[in-house]
């Protein structure tokens, strides 16, 4: 399988993400996957189903749209939107997923890289504001 191949499978799994579908990551990834997010970095699928479905245990109507893909020499990268509701709010996410792959098209690493401050710190009640008149006193 070319890297190609598997990043468009991996991409095909989270535009369709259902807490049914997780067991899915079995084959997808190896045994001793590494994940990392602002809020986590470990290895194992079994803590990546875990990850998966507490999010689906947390949030309404959690889902990626992936907006664009490339290849490079050493990783291949996924660009998303995540949207889900958190107690009747609307939640709009948006990152870069940096996925390794083994030689077998598994994958080995998938480290998500956005801004946790901006897109989720900022927007909670008292931290919130705080982190937002710490942005205007930066801000030029």
């Amino acid at each position: 399988m070319t890297r190609e191949d598997a990043l468009e499978r991996y991409a095909r799994f989270y535009a369709e993400l259902t807490p049914e579908g997780l067991e899915e990551l079995r084959h997808l990834c190896r045994e001793d996957v590494r994940f990392r997010d602002p809020f986590n970095d470990f290895r194992g699928v079994e803590r990546l189903i875990a990850l998966y479905a507490d999010m689906f245990d947390q949030l309404d109507t959690p889902a990626f749209e992936i907006t664009d893909r490339a290849l490079g020499r050493q990783a291949c990268y996924l660009r998303w939107i995540m949207t889900f509701r958190r107690k009747g709010s609307p939640w709009r996410i948006e990152g870069v997923s940096e996925i390794r792959f083994d030689e077998d098209g598994r994958v080995a690493a998938h480290l998500d890289h956005w801004d946790a401050g901006d897109q989720f710190y900022a927007k909670l009640p008292i931290l919130g504001a705080v982190i937002r008149w710490i942005q205007r006193k930066l801000a030029a």
